[in-house]
C-alpha cells in the first residue's frame, strides 16, 4: 500500500476549503456591516462593530472546531496516539536483524575456500555501492530514518576485517557530487565510476594492500514502479523522472525530494535493450579491471531481485559469490560475521537465478498492457492522473509453471538445457562445512505421510543445514498440469558440530500432494500413481528419496472435502481465465511458443466489459444483482446496555453480537467501515476505542508522526533463512514493538509471489514459491498475534507487479495457478496462523476488483478457509474506481481512507446493503475487541490529548467571547447614556 502522500493532503485541503469559504462569507458580511454602520450614532456604531468582531471570532472558533473534529480528526488522532519503544526492545530487535542476516546470506560460490576471510585480514572493496549499499526498498516498506544504519564496510570492520580506505574515499568523494537520497535506498541512477578514474597508483596501492578483492553490486526496488526491462527508458530519463516524481512524494523515500534533473542521469552507459538486472557497461568494465589485477575475487550481489549471474563463470578469478538482499537497519553486522567465518552461512535462495531472464516464460507477459477500447471505463476523478486511468491487463500465461516449477519440469521434458539456463537453483546455498541427509521409510495412515530425515555434519566446521522436502507427482500427458518438483515442507537444523547428527520428523498431509483440476472435476484431485518424496539440497539435486503410491484417484469434491477446508474447494474463478492459451506440459511443452508470446489483442471483449465494475459502472443494476430482495431492515439505536468491551472472548456467532450491533446507528456503521486509514475508528455509542494501525512489513511506521521501529531485513532475506523459527521471532519482535507503540494492527506481512524478477516490490515478498512464502508468513503472523497485534496479510491477491497496479489492472489466470501458486501463502496464513486481518489489493482478478470480489473474499477466504476477521482495502485514496458500495456487498469491510471522499461511504442504503454494512462492522469489531487494544492494561477509552486541548481552548475562547460581549454591552450602555445627556 501507499504511504501518506499528496492525495491525502489534497483531500484534507479540499474539505478544509469548504469551512474556510464559509468563514470567509461571515468575515465579508461582518466587514460590510462594519462599513454600513459608519453613519450611525457613535454608541450604536461601536456596538454593532463589536458584535461583528465577536461574530468573526465565534465563526473562527467554530471553523477551527469543525476542521479539527472533521477532516483533520484522523490525522490528529494518529499524531497523538503512539507510544515509544524501549531501548531494551530495540536492542533485542537489532540483534535479531543481525541474526536473520547472517542466517539468510547465501554462499553461492566458494572456490579454493576463498571464504571465510580471516579476522585481521585486509580486503580491497570495490564498487561505489560498497559505501552506499541497499538496506531495503522504498515506499511503505521502507525503513525508518530515525534509526542509524550499519553500512557494509562497518560490518566488515566490526568483524575484524580491515578495508582499503583509499578506495572507500574514492567512492564517497564520487558519490558526494550526487543529490542526497533517503536512508533506505541508494542513488541507483549513478553509474560506476569510469575505469579511467582508477589511477595506476591507486591500483598499485590496492594490490600492495591485499591480494583479495571484493566487488559489491547493488540493485534497489520500491513501491509504485517495477524495475526497467529496457534500460533505454532510463537512458533518456523518462523512467527515472516518473519514478522520482512518485517516490519523492512518499514519506521516508527521500527520492531527490521529489525533483529530477536530466543531468543527473548522464553516463548510465547501458546498451539499448539491456535490462536493470544485468551488468551495465560500467560494471562490466569494473569487473574486468578487478579481475585483471587480482586472482582472488569475491562478488557480493546486494539486492532482492534475482540478478543475472551467468557472467561469473567467465572469470576464473571470481572464486566467491555472496547473495545478500537488503539487510535492514543493522544487518551488515551479520554480513561481516559471515565473511569473517564467525558464522557459517546457511541461507538458501528463494528464487531461481536464471542465466537469461529474457528467456523466461513470463517475459512477454509482464509490464504495461493498456486496453485500447475501454476509455469509457476511465476514471473522471479530478485527483486521478488521466494518463494512467485507462484499464490495463496482464496475462499469467505460464500457468503453474512459475520459477523453479518451470525450469525443473522443462528440463525433465527436454525443453531446456538446465545447466545453461539456471545459474543457481531455487533452494540453493553452500556452507563452510559439508552435510549428508538420509530419509527414513514413509509410513501413512491414509491421512498423512510420516518420515524423518537425519542430517549429519561431515565437515570440519560447525554449521546449520536446511532440509527441503519435494514431491515429484505422476503426470499423464495432456492431463492435470503438474510440475516435476514441488516444495512440500522444510526445516532448519540447529547448529551441528563436526560429526554431530540431528533427526527431523516430518508429517505431510496426503491432501498436499493433490493438484487442482479446474478443467474436469473442478476441485482438488489426488491421482493414482507413484509420488516420489525426496529430500533435496535444492530444487534440482535430490539427496535421498522414497516413493508413496496412491492406489486410486481421490477426488476432493463437495462430498469429500480436504480435511483442512471448512467447505470443499471448488471452481470459483472461471471468470478470470480469459481467452488465453496457457502453458502446458503436454507433449513436452509443445505449445511453449504460442503460450508465452506477447499479447496480440489489446481489446477488452464486450462480454468482459459488460460486467467490469468500478465506481462509475457499479450502478443500480449491480446493487440489485448483489442485493437480497428479501433482506430485512436492521435495528439501529437500541438501548441494550452493551459495550464492545463486554464481547471480548464472546463467540462470533453468539447472539450478543446482534444486540450490540442493534445499538449502532447508520452513521456509526459508516464511520466504522469508511475510515480505516491507519486506524480503526472510535464509535462512542458502543464504547469502541480508536486503534492505531501502522505500516509495514519491515517495521512498524507511523506515517503521520514519523515514529517507527527498528527496520528488519527485506522479506526476501528473511525467506532466505529458510527458518520458521526466525520468521516467528521476526513477527514476535514486530508484535512487541507494536504493543509498546500502542499499535494494534500491522500492515504486514506481505506475501505476493516473485512471479518475475522485475517487480519493484519483490523485496517485500518472500519467494517465487507459495509454500515457502506461506510458511514464513504464517509464522510471522503467529508471532505478532501472540502480542495481540492483528497482522494484515497482504496484498490479497495476485498483486505481483507494481506497474498499473492501481489503474484497474485486470489479472488473467487459470484457477489452478491462482490456487496452487498465488493464494497458497494466504491459505496457509489463515489455516496455520489463524490470521484475522487481510489487506486486499488494488488490482482486478479477471474483471472484478479484488477488494470487491465475492468469490475471493466470501467463497474462498471465509467459506473454504474459515477465515474470521475483516478485510481492508489497499490505500483507498482518489484512484477513482474503488467504492465502499461494491466492497461491503462482496466481502470487503474497511476502507483504508484517512479522510472522507466520494467513495468511502455506502451510498445506496437498501436493506441488503445495510445488512452488509452491519456484517462488515461486526468483522472489524470482533477482531479489534479480541486484540491487544482491549487487554485490561491497554484499554483506555479516555479522550485523546488533542481533544482535551481543543476543549480547553474552546473554554478559553468562550470565556473571552462572554467577557468581550459583557464589555461591549457595558460600554454601549455607557456611551448611550452619554449621548442622551448631550
Amino acid at each position: 500500500m501507499l504511504s501518506i502522500n499528496l492525495d491525502d493532503v489534497m483531500q484534507v485541503v479540499s474539505n478544509i476549503q469548504n469551512y474556510l469559504i464559509a468563514f470567509g462569507v461571515v468575515l465579508v458580511l461582518a466587514l460590510l456591516v462594519m462599513f454600513a454602520v459608519r453613519k450611525m450614532p457613535k454608541a450604536k456604531k461601536k456596538m454593532i462593530r463589536a458584535q461583528s468582531g465577536l461574530a468573526i471570532l465565534l465563526a473562527l472558533a467554530i471553523v477551527v472546531n469543525l476542521i479539527c473534529t472533521g477532516p483533520m480528526s484522523t490525522m490528529l488522532d494518529l499524531v497523538s496516539g503512539e507510544g515509544s519503544i524501549s531501548e531494551e526492545t530495540s536492542a533485542e530487535a537489532t540483534e535479531l536483524v543481525n541474526e536473520i542476516t547472517q542466517e539468510g546470506i547465501v554462499l553461492a560460490q566458494n572456490d579454493d575456500s576463498i571464504l571465510p576471510v580471516a579476522s585481521g585480514s585486509k580486503l580491497n572493496v570495490f564498487g561505489w555501492a560498497s559505501t552506499s549499499p541497499c538496506y531495503g526498498g522504498t515506499g511503505s516498506g521502507a525503513l525508518n530514518d530515525a534509526y542509524p544504519v550499519t553500512d557494509l564496510l562497518t560490518g566488515l570492520h566490526d568483524a575484524g576485517i580491515e578495508t582499503n580506505d583509499e578506495l572507500s574515499k574514492f567512492y564517497t568523494d564520487y558519490c558526494s557530487t550526487r543529490p542526497s537520497v533517503g536512508m533506505a535506498q541508494q542513488d541507483w541512477t549513478l553509474p560506476e565510476p569510469n575505469v579511467s578514474l582508477y589511477t595506476d597508483e591507486m591500483m598499485a596501492n590496492a594490490k600492495a594492500y591485499s591480494d583479495t578483492a571484493m566487488v559489491v553490486i547493488t540493485r534497489v526496488g520500491g513501491e509504485g514502479a517495477d524495475l526497467p526491462t529496457d534500460m533505454s527508458a532510463v537512458v533518456d530519463g523518462s523512467w527515472v523522472r516518473r519514478v522520482a516524481d512518485y517516490r519523492g512524494s512518499q514519506r521516508g523515500a527521500g527520492y531527490y525530494n521529489g525533483t529530477y534533473d536530466d543531468s543527473l542521469n548522464e553516463g548510465n552507459d547501458w546498451d539499448k535493450g539491456d535490462h536493470f538486472l544485468q551488468l551495465s557497461n560500467r560494471e562490466e568494465e569494473l569487473i574486468d579491471l578487478v579481475t585483471s589485477n587480482f586472482d582472488n575475487v569475491i562478488v557480493v550481489y546486494n539486492g532482492a531481485n534475482a540478478f543475472e549471474m551467468d557472467w561469473v563463470k567467465n572469470y576464473p578469478q571470481i572464486k566467491g559469490v555472496l547473495l545478500c538482499p537488503g539487510t535492514g537497519q543493522s544487518g551488515f553486522e551479520g554480513f561481516g560475521r559471515v565473511v569473517a567465518g564467525e558464522v557459517n552461512p546457511s541461507g538458501r535462495t528463494t528464487d531461481t537465478y536464471a542465466a537469461d531472464l529474457t528467456a523466461s516464460p513470463w517475459w512477454n507477459n509482464f509490464g504495461d498492457f493498456k486496453y485500447t477500447n475501454a476509455t469509457e471505463l476511465d476514471s473522471d476523478s479530478s485527483f486521478f492522473d488521466p494518463a494512467g486511468a485507462t484499464a490495463s491487463f496482464v496475462n499469467y500465461a505460464e500457468g503453474i509453471y512459475v520459477g523453479y516449477k518451470f525450469y525443473e519440469t522443462a528440463a525433465d521434458e527436454g525443453l531446456i538445457d538446465y545447466d545453461k539456463e539456471v545459474v543457481y537453483p531455487f533452494g540453493y546455498g553452500l556452507s563452510y562445512t559439508t552435510f549428508t541427509q538420509k530419509m527414513s521409510d514413509i509410513t501413512s495412515d491414509g491421512s498423512s505421510l510420516k518420515f524423518s530425515v537425519t542430517v549429519t555434519n561431515t565437515g570440519s566446521a560447525a554449521g546449520k543445514d536446511v532440509v527441503e522436502i519435494y514431491n515429484d507427482p505422476p503426470y499423464t500427458n495432456g492431463g492435470i498440469e503438474k510440475a516435476s518438483a514441488n516444495l512440500l515442507d522444510f526445516a532448519k537444523t540447529s547448529e551441528l558440530a563436526p560429526g554431530e547428527s540431528e533427526t527431523i520428523d516430518f508429517t505431510i498431509p496426503v491432501e498436499d500432494l493433490a493438484s487442482y483440476d479446474y478443467k474436469n472435476n473442478g476441485c482438488y484431485v489426488l491421482e493414482a500413481g507413484d509420488y516420489i518424496i525426496s529430500t533435496n539440497s535444492d530444487s534440482h539435486n535430490v539427496l535421498d528419496s522414497k516413493t508413496y503410491t496412491v492406489a486410486s484417484d481421490i477426488v476432493y469434491n463437495e462430498s469429500n472435502k480436504r480435511e483442512s477446508d471448512a467447505v470443499a474447494a471448488t471452481n470459483q474463478f472461471d471468470f478470470a481465465e480469459g481467452e488465453i492459451t496457457y502453458l502446458s506440459r503436454a507433449d513436452g511443452f509443445a505449445n511453449y511458443a504460442e503460450a508465452t508470446a506477447a499479447p496480440a489483442d489489446y481489446n477488452m471483449s464486450d462480454e468482459v466489459k459488460a460486467v467490469f465494475d468500478n465506481a462509475h459502472t457499479y450502478t443500480e443494476v449491480n446493487y440489485e444483482k448483489d442485493d437480497d430482495p428479501n433482506a430485512e431492515d436492521i435495528t439501529t439505536g437500541a438501548k441494550n446496555g452493551l459495550k464492545l468491551a463486554d464481547l471480548r472472548g464472546v463467540d462470533y456467532n453468539d447472539s450478543k453480537w446482534e444486540d450490540l450491533l442493534d445499538e449502532m446507528s447508520i452513521d456509526d456503521l459508516q464511520q466504522t467501515i469508511g475510515f480505516g486509514g491507519y486506524q480503526t475508528a472510535a464509535v462512542d455509542s458502543i464504547g469502541k476505542v480508536r486503534t492505531n494501525d501502522c505500516d509495514g512489513p519491515a517495521s512498524i511506521n507511523n506515517n503521520f508522526t514519523g515514529v517507527g521501529s527498528v527496520g528488519f531485513p527485506a522479506a526476501t532475506l528473511i525467506g532466505m533463512t529458510w527458518s520458521k523459527d526466525l520468521a516467528h521471532d521476526f513477527g514476535d519482535s514486530i508484535g512487541k514493538m507494536a504493543n509498546e507503540m500502542n499499535t494494534s494492527g500491522w500492515y504486514g506481512p506481505a506475501m505476493n509471489i516473485h512471479r518475475t524478477a522485475f517487480s519493484g516490490r519483490n523485496f517485500e515478498y518472500y519467494s517465487e514459491d507459495g509454500v515457502l512464502s506461506g510458511a514464513m508468513a504464517a509464522n510471522a503472523i503467529a508471532g505478532a498475534q501472540e502480542h495481540g497485534v492483528y497482522a494484515y496479510m497482504k496484498h490479497f491477491a495476485l498483486n505481483d507487479q507494481e506497474g498499473n497496479r492501481n489503474c484497474m489492472m485486470a489479472t488473467w489466470s487459470n484457477e489452478q495457478a491462482i490456487r496452487e501458486i498465488y493464494l497458497k501463502p494466504f491459505e496457509m496464513s489463515v489455516k496455520e496462523a489463524d490470521c484475522h486481518a487481510v489487506m486486499s489489493s488494488f488490482n482486478y482478478i479477471g474483471n472484478r476488483w479484488a477488494g470487491g470480489c465475492s468469490e475471493l473474499l466470501q467463497n474462498v477466504l471465509r467459506g473454504e478457509w474459515g477465515f474470521l476477521g475483516f478485510v481492508e482495502t489497499d490505500y483507498f485514496g482518489v484512484y477513482g474506481y474503488m467504492t465502499a458500495d461494491q466492497a461491503v456487498r462482496n466481502g470487503g469491510d474497511l476502507m483504508l481512507c484517512t479522510t472522507g471522499n466520494d467513495y468511502n461511504k455506502v451510498t445506496v442504503l437498501t436493506n441488503s446493503s445495510k445488512q452488509a454494512m452491519r456484517t462488515s462492522a461486526k468483522n472489524i469489531l470482533y477482531t479489534v475487541v479480541n486484540s491487544r487494544a482491549y487487554e485490561a492494561e491497554n484499554l483506555n477509552p479516555g479522550m485523546a490529548k488533542w481533544k482535551i486541548v481543543l476543549i480547553g481552548a474552546d473554554v478559553v475562547a468562550a470565556l473571552l467571547i462572554v467577557g468581550l460581549e459583557y464589555t461591549a454591552i457595558k460600554n454601549y450602555k455607557k456611551r448611550k447614556e452619554e449621548e442622551e445627556e448631550v
